[in-house]
């Protein structure tokens, strides 16, 4: 309960500041939640959401854009110390160590990645003695249900928020979703945070800070993405035994794209790529994948990934520099790109 006390009396303001609340009790003792309310059921959630910290194996690739120490949240969903958090957090990790309430230090390791939701399980190596968060079912959020941010750590905090977009999002790391989870107002400590409704059930993982939360064409506002748990459910059992799911098994060309101007405009390339290795560059507007025509992001990775085998030669139609161009690449399986520890 440590973190619901040292949250209430700043909640308290965040949630009347934010807009989010009619008539709140006056003191800050009372309940910080509607009337109805079970505090208890939100405070044993909080309960089971850790701080997390990886370092990752030397000269990952990875590095370059998420740095060799990634600091954020999990949160318990097993018994046995599994820690459901935010793929990013341990790709390519070396050590993974969680961080209770109660200033302890326990040490974990990584049971799996999964790209396709960008869902990251680590396991606890020596009893973590917290209760698992219970599964909730994000679909059924109503518009002006209030809900529970929850970061672990030593900087843990607690704040209401409210969702403001279920649609797709796209990530420029070849990455798709067809529906997440956008809440505000916006978390700076969102990555593997858990978000809970009222009745303590998880339902989403944090991912992202974003300035659109409303979607493309909306009026800009500051949120988080959060990816949902009910894509959890159904590749939980692969994750544990195989370390990722079917979906995952896809192909990868390892290089960043944007929507630009309504342009698909390469922004950047991974070091040892499929795509460095065929010779793409930033600035490339990328038209056609294999002969279709790609009109977003979205749909140039929905493209790459129905086109076949994982590992297969594509053709990516291009303007560089106003001027057409037609690259050959050979794509990988993203699992084989990623750097493990020794002995892994």
């Amino acid at each position: 309960m440590g973190r619901w006390l040292r949250a209430s009396g700043w909640l308290r303001v965040l949630t009347l500041a934010a807009g989010l609340g009619g008539a709140w009790p006056a003191t800050a003792e009372e309940s910080l939640f509607p009337p109805g309310t079970d505090a208890r059921l939100v405070a044993r959630a909080s309960d089971a959401v850790v701080g997390l910290v990886s370092v990752a194996v030397d000269n990952a690739n990875s590095n370059a854009t998420l740095g060799p120490v990634r600091q954020g949240s999990g949160v318990v969903i097993g018994p046995n110390g599994l820690v459901l958090t935010i793929g990013y957090l341990i790709l390519e990790a070396d050590r993974v160590m969680l961080y209770t309430d109660e200033g302890r230090e326990v040490p974990a390791a990584v049971v799996g990645y999964d790209v396709a939701t960008g869902f990251g399980l680590v396991k606890a190596l020596i009893p973590l003695d917290l209760p698992p968060a219970t599964l909730g079912d994000p679909s059924s959020i109503e518009d002006d249900e209030t809900l529970v941010v929850v970061s672990g750590g030593s900087d843990a905090g607690l704040s209401a928020a409210r969702r403001v977009a279920w649609r797709p999002f796209s990530g420029y790391w070849e990455y798709h979703l067809e529906q997440a989870l956008f809440t505000a107002p916006a978390r700076s400590d969102h990555s593997g945070a858990a978000l809970f409704n009222l009745r303590g059930e998880l339902l989403g993982v944090g991912s992202l800070f974003v300035s659109d939360a409303l979607g493309p064409g909306k009026p800009p506002l500051r949120g988080n993405m959060f990816v949902p748990v009910n894509l959890l459910k159904p590749i939980l059992g692969e994750l544990l035994s195989q370390g990722r799911s079917a979906q995952s098994r896809r192909a990868w060309m390892g290089v960043n794209c944007m929507d630009i101007d309504g342009d698909i405009r390469v922004v950047r390339v991974s070091r040892g790529s499929p795509a460095e290795a065929a010779g793409l560059q930033p600035g490339d507007q990328i038209l056609r994948l294999d002969g279709q025509a790609v009109g977003s992001v979205g749909e140039l990775w929905r493209t790459l990934w129905a086109g076949g085998a994982a590992e297969r030669d594509v053709a990516l139609d291009l303007l560089r520099g106003g001027r057409p161009l037609r690259l050959m690449l050979h794509t990988v399986d993203r699992q084989t790109a990623i750097k493990q520890p020794e002995g892994t």
